[in-house]
């Protein structure tokens, strides 16, 4: 009954821990989405930028300031994107360390579970081993007590019969 309460036990925790990883993943790779996403982004804007490169509508086809001002300005949009791609690569290294530091806390306590089983386990044998040794002496006792009363009683019918014998040896006399 205690191993099977102890198994179940320790199923529920396995799957517990199962069902947080699957969660952590899940906002892990959500993270890399996005992340991936604002790439992309950036991939255009850089693209946006080269093309303003190009524009040239001033006179004998030379850039006019209003040319080289729309260029920066992309520039310094991808510059801000490459900002925002970095904030979220700091998270996503942040989120990595916290899910390797919680695997590691999980591991540990899964060890110390197993341990508190083991240990648990190794108890109940030993009251086991106690109880089936105690049930063992008690069984002698009982059959050495079961002896001793047949003994009496045996005694007891001998002397009875004895007592009789006489009894009735002294009437027909």
């Amino acid at each position: 009954m205690k191993k099977r309460l102890l198994l179940a036990l320790f199923i529920l925790c396995t799957i517990n821990v199962f069902a947080q990883a699957n969660t952590d993943s899940l906002a892990y790779q959500l993270q890399r989405k996005k992340i991936n996403g604002m790439l992309d982004m950036r991939r255009q804007k850089f693209g946006e930028y080269d093309q303003s490169l190009n524009m040239h509508t001033g006179i004998f086809g030379l850039q006019t300031k209003k040319d080289i001002r729309n260029s920066n300005d992309i520039l310094m949009n991808i510059v801000k994107t490459d900002d925002d791609i970095l904030q979220q690569l700091k998270v996503l290294l942040d989120y990595r360390t916290f899910q390797q530091k919680q695997v590691e806390v999980r591991s540990t306590q899964a060890d110390s579970s197993n341990i508190g089983f083991m240990g648990e386990i190794n108890k109940l044998r030993m009251q086991n081993q106690k109880l089936q040794h105690d049930a063992e002496i008690a069984e002698q006792e009982r059959q050495k007590k079961a002896q001793t009363a047949m003994i009496i009683i045996v005694g007891l019918i001998v002397v009875i019969l004895f007592l009789l014998r006489r009894i009735f040896v002294k009437k027909n006399k």
